[in-house]
This record gives structure tokens, sequence and C-alpha cells, in this order.
């Protein structure tokens, strides 16, 4: 394993801001439609049927599901391993929409790692979140809605969390207010304050605007880079980091995995950028873990290896 490179803050936007994923915002759209109308047993009839429509007309998601599966799984993936990875996504999706109505009883939910989040509950000084584009962070928050004690909000870009809030709010006003948007002046001091209650914030890992600090570090393989800045806060507020992934296992099923990351309780100034660049790498490790466990769950559509600058 090659040691990681910190990188410069990039002049060009990540390829997934300059090339927006118009299959996922599609089908966001046509699952939300046919899930709020038929509901969740005859609206999975139609599932495959849709992932094979977004398979064969969204090519450039398709080519970079190759070239990912192509790593997690370390041989050539077949087309019914691109579909998979597309009705995962489909899926998810499609659960969404019944997680943000309270429907619990439509699942199966098993929690791996309860422990871990049971002793930040306990310590009652909250906990950053760290999950990816993996699975549903939603039933993350769908848990902690249904358990005393537990509460999760997300932390996303502002434009980011405009879009969802505008989504969600369609599907559960009361969603929206579990998002706190960052770039805003009061971003900081609601963050602070959700924590000093004790409270669990979300924030995905694996994806930078572009125009933030990222480290360059192995994964599936070969260097990629990775966001600074989720860490880089959890550092600044000295606050424990825990990997949240929440995994689509078909059906009706679930499993939610909490695992330590980091503890920068004690970390001083001094040695805070090395403690950041080492849960990156953490990360890191953790997320390609459970990539090569559970392939299909990763849902990032582009070339999350394009080195920096290059033409897409």
């Amino acid at each position: 394993m090659t040691a990681p490179e910190t990188a410069h803050p990039p002049s060009q936007q990540a390829e997934w801001v300059q090339r927006p994923e118009r299959s996922n915002q599609a089908m966001l759209r046509v699952m939300t439609w046919i899930s709020l109308r038929l509901g969740r047993a005859p609206a999975r009839f139609v599932l495959a049927g849709i992932s094979l429509y977004f398979l064969l007309f969204a090519p450039a998601a398709k080519s970079a599901s190759r070239a990912y599966l192509r790593r997690a799984l370390e041989r050539e993936p077949t087309f019914a391993d691109v579909f998979r990875h597309f009705h995962s996504f489909a899926s998810t999706i499609h659960d969404r929409v019944f997680l943000l109505n309270a429907r619990f009883d439509l699942f199966r939910v098993e929690v791996h790692g309860e422990d871990v989040i049971q002793d930040v509950l306990a310590a009652g000084r909250g906990a950053i979140l760290m999950g990816a584009h993996m699975g549903s962070f939603e039933v993350a928050r769908a848990i902690g809605r249904r358990q005393p004690g537990l509460k999760v909000a997300m932390l996303m870009y502002e434009e980011n969390a405009r879009k969802l809030n505008a989504a969600l709010a369609a599907i559960n006003p009361a969603a929206v207010q579990d998002i706190i948007p960052l770039g805003q002046l009061d971003s900081m001091l609601r963050v602070q304050a959700c924590l000093d209650q004790g409270m669990v914030l979300g924030v995905l890992g694996d994806r930078t605007l572009g125009g933030d600090p990222t480290l360059r570090v192995p994964f599936l393989g070969a260097d990629a880079e990775f966001p600074v800045g989720p860490m880089r806060l959890a550092a600044m507020l000295k606050r424990p980091v825990l990997f949240m992934s929440g995994l689509y296992l078909g059906g009706n099923r679930y499993a939610i995995h909490f695992e330590r990351l980091a503890d920068f309780s004690e970390v001083e100034r001094d040695r805070r950028d090395a403690a950041v660049e080492a849960a990156v790498v953490a990360y890191a490790a953790c997320l390609e873990r459970h990539c090569r466990a559970a392939p299909c769950n990763w849902f990032n559509f582009f070339d999350f290896w394009r080195p920096k600058g290059a033409r897409p």
C-alpha cells in the first residue's frame, strides 16, 4: 500500500458536479411516482424493467459501473453484475419513500456494532457518522426516529441540501428538519448545538465538490481523491467519528453497520493534521472493505479514479 498524498484544492469542479447524474435524478422521479401510487409490493414488480431501461440508456453511468465493479469484484463484470448494481440503486430509492413515511414495518433491519453507537449515546457528546453513497443512509435515520435517544441529522453542502429538502418535502415534510446545510453563516453554530445535545450528525465522505482540499489515498487498487473537510470538521469539534453503512441485502432486508474510525476528543492542535489524514485513510480502507463485501451497494456512477484535471 502506498502512502497517501496530500492534494491541493483543485481548480476545477469534480466530475460528478460537472456531469450531473441525470440517470440518478430521473430514476428518483420515476421511483417516487410509482412508490406513492402503487405501494411497495406491487411497485417492486416494475423495478426490474426500470433498472434495465436506465442500464440501456445511460451509457456513461453503465461504463462507470463496469469500471468500479471490475475493481470491487476483481474480475470482468458481467451484464448481470451491472444490472444488479442498477437494481440495488433503484431498490434503495424505492424504499426511501416508505422509510420517510415511517413504514418501518415493511422492512427487516439488522444492526451490527450496536454497542458502538450505544457508547456514543451514553457519553452524551454526540458524534459524526461518516457514511458514503452506499446502500441507504435513510435506514439509519429511520432507526433514529424509532429508537429513543438516537437522533440523527444530515450535514450537506447548501445546494445539495436545498435540492434534497425540496424532494423530501414532497414525500414527508417532517424529514426536512433533519438536514443542516453547510456553508451558511450559522452552520457551525447549529452543528455545535446539535452535538452538544448528544445528536449524531451524518455526512457522506466519498465525494468532493472539487474546490475542497482532498487526500489521495489507495482505494480498490488505485489512488483516489477523498475530501478532507468532514474529518477536519470532526477534529475541530473534538468529536468521535463512526463509519456507518446501511447495506441493501435484497428483498426487504437491510443491514446497518457502525464501526469506530477516529476519536478527536483528545487530539491537540499541533497533531490535528496528522490525525485527520490517518482518519481519511481509515475511512477509505473501511469503504473498500464494504465495497468488496457488498459491491452492488456503492452508488457512485462516475469515474471515481479519473486524475484531477483530466478530461472526462
